[in-house]
């Protein structure tokens, strides 16, 4: 019965790590690794798909700067080229060395649409946390050799990790939020 408990915090955790990661490539208008690392791009004459991460280091020289050193330098254009087609509104330059993309300060506009986008994951990550306490809630009903009380408690168990996890969520939103809105 406690095993169903750990099941549901572990599946809300990862939901917590997916919300994270995918908060992180909204753009804060600070130079973060993690605004191009996932792009998959195509290396070697199209012969690979690999994400730039794999073919390069990403380092933020300062906060409105990105450096990408490709492990082979033959790639250098097919880098550009590819975080270019991403269209994710940055324009890295070749130096023949390493590509740089300087990242351009936020319009009041832009940051309220971020807001809007960074909300909208905000809430589709309480509906993944909601459905995973609804599985559960489920899972506790359906236990035959659980008394009342124990069943209670179950649940009252259930409902509190869920709370716990949407406080944190709320906590991201805020500190995300704060990110956006600094200039």
């Amino acid at each position: 019965m406690d095993q169903l408990v750990a099941t549901t915090k572990m599946q809300m955790q990862k939901v917590l790590e997916v919300l994270k990661s995918d908060l992180s490539t909204v753009r804060t208008g600070r130079a973060a690794p993690s605004l191009v690392e996932g792009i998959v791009i195509s290396a070697y004459g199209g012969s690979a798909r690999m994400k730039i991460l794999e073919l390069a280091t990403i380092v933020a020289s300062d906060p409105h700067t990105l450096v990408l050193t490709p492990f082979d330098a033959s790639i250098l254009g097919e880098i550009q080229k590819g975080i270019l087609e991403a269209n994710v509104g940055l324009n890295p330059s070749n130096d023949g060395q390493v590509v740089r993309i300087s990242i351009p300060p936020l319009s009041e506009e832009r940051r309220g649409q971020l807001i809007h986008l960074m909300k909208q994951k905000l809430e589709n990550g309480k509906i993944m946390i909601r459905q995973s306490r609804h599985d559960a809630m489920i899972a506790v009903k359906k236990l035959t050799d659980a008394s009342e009380d124990e069943t209670k408690r179950l649940e009252k168990e259930v409902q509190n990790i869920t709370d716990e996890f949407m406080q944190e969520i709320d906590a991201i939103g805020k500190h995300k939020e704060q990110e956006l809105l600094q200039i």
